[in-house]
């Protein structure tokens, strides 16, 4: 964390601090937008299979969406503890300063970008099915 200065580690902070209250806010708006509209209310309207595979997929897409927020949350909650450990900053693979135009962008890196680059080439097949 030394490569940052107070300054950028506040606006880091700050933005941090600003994109968990977006997200709660968001959340709370999804789930009671999804309280309006459950499944069986959707599925007690419809008339076919095909509007009831709609109305499952909306579900599950309100729910995939619910779950994105929660998962950035729990990697605000994470960028947050390494600020106060004092490791915010540092690359978990390689030790090294992750840039802070990189944490401008994505405040929750917790790679610098060459150990995010190796990481995402060596893992970008794995959930791919084979035949």
């Amino acid at each position: 964390m030394n490569h940052l200065s107070k300054a950028q580690l506040e606006r880091l902070a700050t933005q941090l601090r600003s994109r968990t209250r977006e997200l709660a806010v968001r959340i709370r708006d999804e789930l009671a937008a999804s309280e309006s509209q459950h499944y069986r209310d959707l599925a007690g309207s419809v008339t076919d299979t095909a509007d009831e595979a709609l109305a499952r997929s909306l579900v599950d897409l309100d729910a995939a969406l619910v779950d994105r927020h929660v998962t950035e949350l729990r990697d605000i909650d994470a960028a947050q503890e390494r600020i106060k450990k004092g490791v915010y900053g540092t690359c978990i693979d390689c030790s090294d300063d992750v840039a802070y135009e990189r944490l401008s962008a994505y405040p929750t890196a917790k790679r610098c970008a060459h150990c995010q680059q190796l990481r995402e080439h060596r893992f970008a097949h794995q959930a791919t099915p084979s035949l």
